[in-house]
């Protein structure tokens, strides 16, 4: 079900905020936006990118940071629903970066499970992945 005006937009703050505290580098306030929850989990675009637990969240943005000189999230596009305090979220956009001296850039997509707790929307779920290069336009799987 599509989320209510409010829910979309405390949602799109949560967004905001994780893309500009991963702009920033700013790992408290990207902490802060993760329930304190054991069995939360983040999945990245690595094979070895599954992640659970703050700890080991903490542990993966700190990894990327040290991998890059810049990073950051620009989402194009998301749709948002809701249903009670449990709100889900899939958004494209790019990812745009620095590493070895080089500027890169790479589509993105992102998928999130947030639960309202309190006044606060957290994410317990997301999953940021590429889509495949060499996967052509109109095949189900990359050959």
């Amino acid at each position: 079900m599509k989320a209510n005006a409010k829910t979309e937009a405390a949602v799109l703050t949560v967004l905001n905020e994780f893309n500009e505290s991963y702009a920033q580098r700013d790992i408290d306030r990207l902490m802060a936006l993760f329930a304190p929850d054991d069995d939360q989990i983040m999945f990245g675009t690595g094979a070895d990118e599954k992640r659970i637990g703050r700890d080991q969240i903490k542990f993966q943005a700190e990894r990327d940071w040290s991998q890059t000189e810049a990073l950051a999230f620009n989402f194009i596009w998301q749709q948002i629903s809701a249903a009670g305090p449990v709100a889900w979220v899939a958004a494209e956009g790019l990812g745009q970066g620095k590493v070895g001296g080089q500027h890169i850039e790479f589509p993105l997509r992102m998928t999130a499970v947030l639960e309202q707790r309190g006044d606060e929307w957290l994410l317990v779920q997301s999953h940021v992945s590429l889509p495949s290069p060499a996967q052509e336009e109109g095949n189900s799987v990359p050959v």
